[in-house]
């Protein structure tokens, strides 16, 4: 068993896999570590199974980190397009579910098996089950210790993400080699994650746990039209994943609840028309029934024709400038992805080198580019991995 490379990666997930077979396809003997008895568990568990891989519109736009324009240059150089020429290439079936995400027709397993057999194409060698004690450098060459040998490399590559989804064997290990080779890094946070509420909401609002609608949310900086859900403990579904990755604690969010509709001037117009009917039934025809009940459950008057012009704005505000202040996040128990990470402001955007500590190198979740919900943090880990492996 060899203990010498050109490349050691620390991660065999996303970006280090593509990584591994990108440098290997250049010649490079490549060896893969990660502690996870499988590889690129995070891979398998996406999309509900089904891999959402990319996302056709992906540009750095859909991205958040310290500095913007860092992601521009990998994100240019391998596109969504590329890695959907490899996913036909290995005859995987696709589908666009919505705004431009891709999801495999199959499993997610398919992308895995993709990724492994590319790296096998080119000899990498990946073990499993293998803990890294720690990572040093001497002279040019680089010793990382494991409990059975210590390997030496040339090169090292960290691709083992943040410490979002722990059950899947995350955790902050590139963040301490960072820092232990004098990177800064950004206060890691948990990103595309279910928000939390008081107590004085969870209590009343528990009766719609499971309630589904289309929602706008929204904070001072940005909005998303998606769905949001109701949950035993707050709310979660793809809007409110998103605004989580821009929420700081004890700010508040804007929830439109119909988005599409004036729903005081529609009120004041079902006063006229409909003056007989129930503000639940009417309210109905915009959000599901047990919301409408719910948000209705405060008024009085039985019939449309009871409400002054104040109950209909109040009734108004509730639907579409509901005011909310999280308590929190569901933290990194249940968080898509890490916000924050190695700051890019030690690393190059051409190569994913430490522009002080030669030969390291940091590639996709562990670095401070996070991506919004729908294959965008995929890509920045294909494209991450793709421009390191060419480069290094």
């Amino acid at each position: 068993m060899s203990s010498h490379f050109d490349i050691i990666i620390i991660g065999a997930g996303a970006a280090g896999l593509m990584c591994g077979a990108t440098a290997g396809e250049r010649g490079k003997s490549v060896l893969i570590i990660d502690h996870a008895n499988k590889p690129a568990e995070k891979i398998r568990i996406s999309g509900g199974g089904r891999c959402n891989f990319t996302n056709i519109y992906c540009n750095p736009k859909n991205f958040i980190s310290e500095n913007e324009h860092f992601a521009k240059s990998a994100l240019s150089r391998y596109s969504p397009e590329d890695f959907i020429q490899l996913v036909k290439k290995y005859n995987i079936d696709f589908h666009e579910k919505t705004k431009g995400q891709l999801f495999c027709d199959g499993r997610s397993q398919q992308i895995i098996d993709m990724l492994i057999n590319e790296c096998d194409n080119y000899n990498n060698e990946i073990r499993l089950s293998t803990e890294v004690n720690g990572i040093e450098k001497f002279n040019n060459c680089y010793a990382v210790t494991t409990p059975n040998q210590t390997l030496t490399a040339d090169k090292v590559v960290i691709a083992c993400g943040g410490p979002s989804i722990p059950k899947m064997g995350a955790s902050s290990f590139g963040y301490k080699i960072a820092k232990n080779f004098g990177l800064n890094v950004i206060n890691p946070e948990p990103a595309l994650v279910p928000l939390t509420f008081t107590d004085s909401l969870k209590e009343p609002l528990k009766t719609l746990a499971g309630v589904s609608a289309g929602s706008r949310v929204e904070n001072e900086n940005i909005s998303f039209d998606e769905a949001l859900l109701f949950t035993h403990r707050g709310l979660s579904g793809p809007a409110i994943l998103q605004i989580s990755s821009y929420w700081t604690a004890g700010s508040h969010i804007n929830i439109n609840l119909a988005p599409e509709t004036d729903i005081l001037k529609e009120l004041k117009l079902a006063r006229e028309t409909s003056p007989r009917q129930s503000p639940k039934v009417w309210l109905s025809q915009y959000l599901p029934s047990r919301l409408a009940e719910y948000i209705t459950s405060y008024i009085k008057q039985i019939r449309l024709a009871d409400m002054n012009d104040k109950a209909l704005i109040n009734l108004a505000l509730m639907v579409n400038k509901w005011h909310v202040k999280p308590a929190g996040t569901e933290g990194f128990r249940t968080a898509e992805v890490t916000k924050g990470g190695v700051d890019t402001k030690e690393l190059s955007s051409k190569t994913m080198e430490a522009k002080n500590v030669p030969g390291l190198y940091f590639i996709g979740e562990v670095v401070d580019v996070t991506g919004h919900l729908g294959g965008h943090n995929f890509q920045w880990a294909w494209a991450s991995g793709y421009v390191c492996g060419k480069e290094i």
